[in-house]
């Protein structure tokens, strides 16, 4: 977390021992939930194997080993943090995920660590 128009110090004010001219790695785990009504004939919302092909293709491929500030596209020109990660991997996955009919993105929910995490539903 590091803004270059501001000094180091209001770097380190604003962002605390996160701000890191060279960044700074995380682990992260990614809950993804869909809604709708679940068929009958098959017992479910989306075939599972479906939407991890979705969030693989969408998400962990694009981030998965990346430098988020200088390597992943839909992250350009935004700061990293975990609630702004959390609402771009929503806008990744809204797309495709809504493609099966009756299928619906209710939140994506990013844990930074075992006690940081951002949920987003939407806008």
């Amino acid at each position: 977390m590091y803004r270059e128009e501001w000094s180091a110090e209001k770097n380190f004010e604003v962002f605390g021992k996160c701000a890191n001219p060279n960044w700074h790695g995380h682990n992260y785990n990614l809950f993804v939930t869909v809604k709708g009504e679940v068929t009958h004939a098959t017992g479910y919302l989306i075939d599972l194997k479906e939407l991890k092909i979705i969030i693989n293709e969408y998400v962990i491929e694009k981030l998965d080993h990346k430098n988020i500030n200088k390597d992943v596209d839909f992250m350009a020109g935004k700061m990293a943090s975990t609630e702004l990660l959390c609402i771009e991997i929503f806008n990744q996955l809204k797309g495709p995920i809504e493609a099966y009919e009756g299928v619906f993105l209710h939140s994506v929910k990013l844990y930074e660590t075992e006690n940081n995490s951002a949920e987003y539903f939407g806008g």
